[in-house]
């Protein structure tokens, strides 16, 4: 058996979506950009022993992509199912992550998987497709990244269970670190304490915090020979901003919190 995806569950995440998944519930996952999120469901999906289908969700995603759609071939037409119809037909898992970038007529899809019926109608074969038990809708948005334009419609918000994600607590993160870049637990915790003074930045200069997933890079790296600084300026800043000024801040914040 293959081992289980690395994740050290801080919550009752794990226990939430084992529960959602036995009562046949589809799930929500909510919050910061590289929390988490897509290496919870990895892990959940492997924990369950269920093949795992993910869709990053983006402005040009259509409802075809997901259901699938006919294709020319060297024999003529053929029908090729989307991600979400293998899911279905296969009872696996079926991640949406950022499902709020899709099209708005694309969670119109969703709606008969995530109530009591939980079919799946292809409008362009005539199939109706019922979802075996062993399927699962997950998706995942980021609260803080959204406006008026691209916002999940409480409609559709109450057809989910939901889970709140936020970023480790220190200790956490800092093992974290360690168990996936193989730095050692002191340099992880150096990491995860100048992580929190960039996130202390975070709504007065940076539309996004520095990530757990970037901090990974950092790590790595750091690891593979790179200086301390130079990896941190590579992972943590040049990917948060473009502003001059405030790269020059951040790698301000960097000296002096790893001691420059």
């Amino acid at each position: 058996m293959d081992a289980l995806p690395h994740y050290r569950p801080h919550g009752n995440e794990v226990a939430v979506f084992e529960h959602a998944y036995r009562n046949r519930l589809p799930l929500l996952l909510k919050g910061p950009t590289g929390c988490g999120k897509t290496r919870f469901v990895q892990y959940m999906a492997a924990r369950l022993g269920r093949r795992l289908y993910t869709v990053a969700c983006h402005d040009d995603l259509t409802a075809a992509d997901l259901v699938g759609r006919h294709l020319i071939g060297e024999s003529g037409t053929y029908w090729c199912d989307g991600p979400l119809t293998r899911a279905v037909r296969e009872g696996a898992i079926c991640y949406l992550d950022e499902v709020v970038e899709a099209r708005k007529d694309t969670t119109v899809v969703l709606h008969p998987l995530t109530d009591d019926r939980r079919i799946l109608p292809i409008e362009r074969t005539g199939e109706t497709l019922h979802a075996p038990a062993e399927f699962m809708l997950v998706v995942s948005y980021n609260p803080g990244y959204q406006n008026l334009l691209k916002g999940m419609k409480p409609s559709t918000r109450q057809r989910f269970v939901g889970l709140a994600f936020d970023f480790p607590p220190p200790e956490l993160e800092a093992e974290v670190l360690a168990g996936e870049s193989g730095i050692d637990l002191p340099t992880a915790r150096r990491l995860v304490g100048l992580a929190g003074a960039l996130r202390a930045l975070k709504d007065h200069d940076l539309e996004e915090a520095a990530s757990t997933r970037l901090l990974v890079y950092a790590a790595t790296l750091l690891r593979s020979g790179l200086p301390l600084r130079e990896a941190c300026h590579a992972a943590l800043v040049e990917p948060l901003t473009d502003d001059a000024e405030t790269i020059a801040a951040l790698d301000e914040v960097i000296d002096v919190t790893l001691g420059g």
